[in-house]
């Protein structure tokens, strides 16, 4: 039976379990990921058809995201490959980085449940709950904005939807902009950074537990978080 186009991160991420059950864990413990990992399974799947591109990125992200993944990067532990096999091992900046991202998304769930009583106590009903098998840090912000979209002073409904157009629009623009996973964080490698209204391309000089250093096409350096950090337009569009 010919397997159906994946739609969602949820499929995307079951799908690679199944696929790869030496690298991907549904449940439990899970291993840190050899860099480049994303472009094995580009290649891999690139004749199947069953997902794209942008949407493999960004399951891959959410599965790094999660708090128990996160746990794992610790400092000398092997990254697997998609046969499950040891390869390098983790670095210690990748592993503070890690770590950094692990307590900030936890201090955010906590004042989230701490601000928001009801989603504490039934979770699963509020879609502005972190989860702990882990957001990315920024999509915490995302009920908020629901919120303020979704009331007007008048109260209508017909209101809500027609303010809420261009706020979609300046964040997706013509071809939204894909995060950049953990994986996928490397000196040397090519990404974009959103410091004003455009994303600019930049270059990852360094990576530490207090940021990540890029470097402009100016020559300029500039210290930023990784919720900042966007794939550049060439491989979100593969």
């Amino acid at each position: 039976m010919e397997q159906e186009k994946l739609t969602n991160q949820k499929e995307t991420i079951t799908f690679l379990c199944n696929k790869y059950p030496r690298c991907f864990f549904a449940d439990g413990s899970v291993k840190p990921l050899k860099i480049g990992i994303f472009q094995d399974l580009a290649s891999e799947l690139e004749g199947l058809e069953i997902v794209s591109k942008r949407l493999l990125r960004v399951s891959l992200r959410h599965y790094t995201s999660s708090w128990r993944y996160l746990s794992a990067v610790k400092a000398g532990v092997a990254r697997i490959s998609l046969a499950g096999e040891d390869g390098e091992v983790v670095e210690e900046q990748h592993a503070q980085y890690a770590a950094e991202q692990l307590k900030e998304s936890k201090e955010k769930a906590a004042k989230y449940r701490e601000n928001n009583p009801k989603a504490a106590k039934n979770p699963a009903k509020h879609k502005g709950y972190v989860k702990s098998k882990g957001l990315d840090p920024s999509d915490s912000s995302t009920p908020q904005t629901k919120t303020a979209t979704g009331k007007t002073k008048s109260g209508s409904t017909k209101h809500s939807s027609k303010t809420s157009k261009p706020a979609v629009t300046s964040v997706l623009a013509d071809k939204p902009q894909v995060s950049l996973a953990i994986t996928e964080l490397q000196i040397g490698s090519q990404a974009l950074v959103k410091l004003g209204k455009d994303p600019m391309p930049v270059t990852i000089t360094d990576i530490a537990k207090d940021g990540i250093s890029v470097q402009l096409k100016s020559g300029m350096t500039v210290k930023v978080q990784q919720a900042q950090l966007f794939s550049s337009q060439k491989a979100a569009n593969k």
